[in-house]
């Protein structure tokens, strides 16, 4: 069963889930003040995780970041236009696999590292006990995308230097520097647990329609909201309010 799971979690290398959850499902609260009049509202939490291939809402993330746990600090630099996703073709420019190209299986931006199928990979052993000496698995390792791979021209499938652009619908696209052709973004970036693409995803009866949540309800007033309860229930104001002066 142990074995089962681990290849499991192996298989879901994507998530496209939401930004929100997936900040709730590390959160780790030290400390949390009461919900009290005398008390301000104080929390302590953990703030820096240590991130590898496993993504943040997974449990093997959580078992590398257990409370109490302190790691040796990595130092990453920010890339401020992410230019890599999943479906993208590859080439690598280091390493054993130097010259060779690949598809882009895992995004991890955290620390600016791709998992690309068939590249870079070495065998490991995972499931191992007393009894049992586990199996051999084949497990590729990350790639840095700012020198170890650079993108594939579509045009004649050659590595080449690119930079994002507008078109003239407005709409920024990737373009290489060397025929010039536009480096479209894989439709497999889009792909979730639910659906490959959001149009064949097809609405049950407990989802709420993308009718009723592209409807506009809120109507802008410039009442509070104890003024709209008494709209809506009908209540008048008849007491005259107190004289009060600001000097």
């Amino acid at each position: 069963m142990r074995i089962t799971r681990y290849l499991a979690s192996k298989l879901k290398d994507f998530s496209n889930l939401p930004k929100e959850y997936i900040e709730r499902s590390k959160k780790q609260i030290y400390y949390e003040t009461p919900r009290e009049v005398n008390y301000l509202p104080r929390t302590v939490e953990r703030k820096r995780y240590r991130y590898t291939t496993n993504r943040p809402w997974s449990g093997h993330f959580r078992q590398q970041n257990m409370p109490g746990t302190m790691r040796r600090k990595v130092f990453v630099e920010a890339i401020e236009d992410w230019s890599f996703f999943r479906g993208d073709r590859i080439e690598v420019l280091v390493g054993k696999d130097k010259g060779k190209q690949g598809i882009v299986t895992q995004v991890i931006p955290e620390r600016n590292w791709v998992i690309v199928e068939g590249i870079n990979w070495h065998y490991r052993r995972v499931g191992a006990e007393k009894e049992f000496p586990g199996i051999i698995i084949k497990s590729e390792a990350p790639l840095h995308v700012t020198k170890d791979i650079r993108l594939v021209d579509p045009s004649d499938l050659q590595g080449t230097e690119f930079e994002w652009r507008f078109t003239e619908e407005g709409e920024k696209v990737r373009v290489s520097l060397r025929s010039g052709r536009i480096i479209p973004i894989p439709e497999t970036n889009n792909q979730t647990y639910d659906y490959k693409t959001p149009n064949a995803y097809l609405e049950r009866e407990k989802d709420t329609t993308a009718a009723v949540v592209g409807e506009i309800t809120f109507e802008p007033k410039l009442c509070t909201f104890e003024m709209d309860i008494m709209e809506e229930m009908g209540i008048k104001e008849e007491r005259t309010p107190a004289k009060s002066y600001w000097y």
